[in-house]
């Protein structure tokens, strides 16, 4: 038996927490330890419930899931949070992943992907549904008109360290921030970041964290 994960639901639909709640309730190692209609709500119970991942909807009254995530992840000690969606918006996954999302699922995931999604998560790492990150991509080229972002793999190895950096840099965080995150200096930073680039062959931060996404590195 899997190692029991508390979750809390953070959604304005009663009906959808409802049908979440079912759902995880037959993978038998989920709790749903709370719930919550927007985000201020969330950040309110959140401390008590003391969730070890929180599912989050997009797209709430009061505060958005994006705007939740961005004033969690400044929190020391807080849950990491998965997005949930039934948006096709690529701007809003990106400004999700700039938030500090950890993962990212529309909706209509099946409860397999949705429990390794948590699991996951839970052990830290990042997950984004292939699905989203195809939508990500075609908008980002419509958007900016570039050309599709190289899907080559990458000839020298990420370290542990750069693979670190890169998921910051996909939460949106400054090298300022990563140094402080860290604890190593701007400098040393700027140095792994103009490495992380070099080795993906691509120009900017930006790229390197759609390329990553779609080669599956964060």
């Amino acid at each position: 038996m899997s190692q029991s994960i508390k979750v809390m639901l953070v959604d304005d639909q009663t009906l959808v927490r409802e049908g979440i709640k079912s759902l995880l309730q037959l993978a038998g190692h989920i709790d749903i330890v709370g719930e919550a209609s927007d985000g201020e709500e969330a950040l309110e119970r959140i401390p008590n419930c003391q969730p070890d991942v929180v599912l989050m909807d997009i797209r709430m009254p009061r505060l958005d899931g994006i705007e939740t995530t961005q004033r969690l992840a400044a929190q020391p000690g807080t849950p990491p949070v998965i997005i949930l969606t039934t948006f096709d918006d690529h701007e809003l996954v990106l400004n999700g992943i700039r938030a500090g999302a950890r993962g990212f699922l529309l909706k209509d995931v099946s409860l397999e992907s949705l429990v390794e999604a948590i699991e996951a998560v839970h052990r830290g790492e990042t997950l984004i549904q292939p699905a989203v990150t195809e939508r990500v991509m075609r908008g980002y080229t419509e958007l900016t008109g570039d050309s599709k972002i190289d899907k080559e793999p990458i000839q020298e190895p990420l370290t542990q360290r750069e693979i670190e950096i890169l998921r910051l840099m996909a939460g949106g965080y400054s090298n300022k921030e990563i140094s402080r995150a860290i604890f190593k200096s701007e400098g040393t930073i700027k140095n792994h970041v103009s490495n992380i680039l070099a080795k993906m062959n691509v120009r900017d931060r930006t790229r390197a964290v759609l390329k990553a996404l779609e080669l599956g590195l964060i």
